[in-house]
C-alpha cells in the first residue's frame, strides 16, 4: 500500500553554495514544498518525489545579492524551481530504515528542464522521512548566465552545490 508524506518547510533547508572572484557565497530558500511516496515504506520502495522551491524565497541576507540572483533566475517569469522525480536507480540498505538512494529526476530551474542524476540518504522514523543530499550543477547548464556586480568586477563562477535536508510527515 502506498504511503505518501508531505515536507515540512520549519524543519527542513535547502541551501544553495556558490563561488566568486571575491569570496564564497551561499543563499538559503525560506519557503520549499514537496511530498514524497513509498509503494512499502517499511522497505523503503520509492515510488514519487517533488519539490519545488519559491525562487525568489532563496535570500542571502543581502538585498543587491538577492536582486541579481532572482534577475539571474529569471523570477519574473519563471516563479519556481521544481524537481521530479523520474525513476529509482538504485536503493541500497546503508543501516536500520536508512537507505542510499540513486535516482533520476527532472530539475527545472529558470525554464529549463534538465534529467539529472542525484544521490541521498532516506532515514525512515517514527512517521518520518528525512532525505539528505547534495547535488553540484552548472548554472549554463540551465541557460542561466552567471550573476556580476559591480560593473563586473565581481564575477560567480559557474558551478554551485545544491544541500539539502529535507523532513517529510505523514
Amino acid at each position: 500500500m502506498a504511503q505518501a508524506f508531505k515536507l515540512n518547510n520549519q524543519k527542513s533547508s535547502l541551501v544553495v553554495y556558490g563561488t566568486s572572484n571575491i569570496h564564497d557565497w551561499d543563499v538559503k530558500t525560506e519557503s520549499y514544498d514537496g511530498a514524497i511516496t513509498f509503494e512499502d515504506v517499511s522497505q523503503g520502495t520509492l515510488k514519487a518525489l517533488n519539490i519545488t522551491v519559491i525562487a525568489e524565497s532563496l535570500k542571502s541576507g543581502k538585498n543587491g545579492m538577492d536582486k541579481n540572483t532572482y534577475k539571474a533566475l529569471k523570477t519574473d517569469d519563471y516563479k519556481n524551481i521544481r524537481f521530479t522525480l523520474l525513476k529509482v536507480n538504485t536503493i541500497t540498505l546503508k543501516g536500520e530504515n536508512t537507505y542510499a538512494v540513486e535516482a533520476t529526476g527532472n530539475l527545472n530551474i529558470a525554464g529549463k528542464t534538465n534529467a539529472i542524476n542525484i544521490e541521498f540518504v532516506v532515514e525512515i522514523a517514527n512517521n518520518q522521512v528525512k532525505l539528505v543530499g547534495e547535488k553540484k550543477i552548472k548554472m549554463t547548464d540551465y541557460n542561466i548566465e552567471p550573476p556580476k556586480a559591480l560593473f563586473g568586477t565581481i564575477t560567480t563562477g559557474d558551478e554551485v552545490i545544491i544541500k539539502f535536508e529535507s523532513i517529510f510527515n505523514s
